[in-house]
């Protein structure tokens, strides 16, 4: 006997308010919000590998280039976000140098990590534990703006540190390419359909 599903009885929940919605056709309007109302999101695998790849390209570049510029007294130094963790632990700030690799390093290769697998097991039609992929997404979702920390810090700094000639401190273009790295991460989880891992594991 198959489940009962709301796909099954043609029903589908609004994207933006939650309302739950009959739908005649594949598509339809949300009664109360008027958004656009699908069963499943549209093109979600390929939105979603086409964002993973962009963030996995520009990670690299983030990570190799300098997110903090300090010049101080004429003397200029660079610091990548490793190099930061390595200069706050050696310097006694050991707490806050695993904040920032927490934050910097672990959160946005494991969230990578994460949406790649399940993007993988999605398409392979993998049974293993809907249940518990679906609370990895959750995870990965709600960790992924964390990643920000680092980008934060460097913005107050510049924007509290400017001493004329004496000190300043600028953002370099590692923090470009890593704000850009957060956001795609983002975008990629947000584009990703949790509600296919079910469809495979009962297909």
């Amino acid at each position: 006997m198959s489940a009962i599903t709301a796909i099954s009885r043609g029903l589908a929940a609004c994207h933006d308010c939650g309302l739950l919605v009959r739908l005649a056709g594949h598509h339809g309007s949300c009664p109360r919000c008027k958004s656009a109302v699908h069963f499943r999101k549209n093109n979600s695998l390929a939105r979603t590998w086409a964002l993973l790849i962009t963030a996995y390209v520009l990670i690299l570049p983030a990570n190799i280039f300098p997110v903090m510029v300090t010049t101080s007294l004429g003397t200029a130094q660079e610091d990548t976000i490793m190099s930061g963790v390595i200069y706050l632990w050696s310097h006694g700030s050991w707490p806050l140098a695993l904040l920032v690799f927490i934050a910097s390093v672990f959160v946005p290769f494991a969230k990578l990590g994460v949406i790649t697998y399940l993007l993988v097991s999605v398409q392979r039609g993998s049974k293993w534990s809907p249940v518990k992929r679906t609370r990895m997404y959750r995870i990965a979702e709600a960790a992924g703006r964390w990643s920000m920390v680092d980008i934060y810090v460097v913005t107050i700094l510049t924007a509290l540190v400017s001493l004329g000639g004496l000190a300043t401190i600028e953002a370099g273009l590692g923090a470009a390419f890593f704000g850009v790295v957060v956001v795609t991460t983002m975008l990629a989880a947000e584009s990703f359909d949790p509600r296919l891992i079910w469809d495979r594991a009962e297909a």
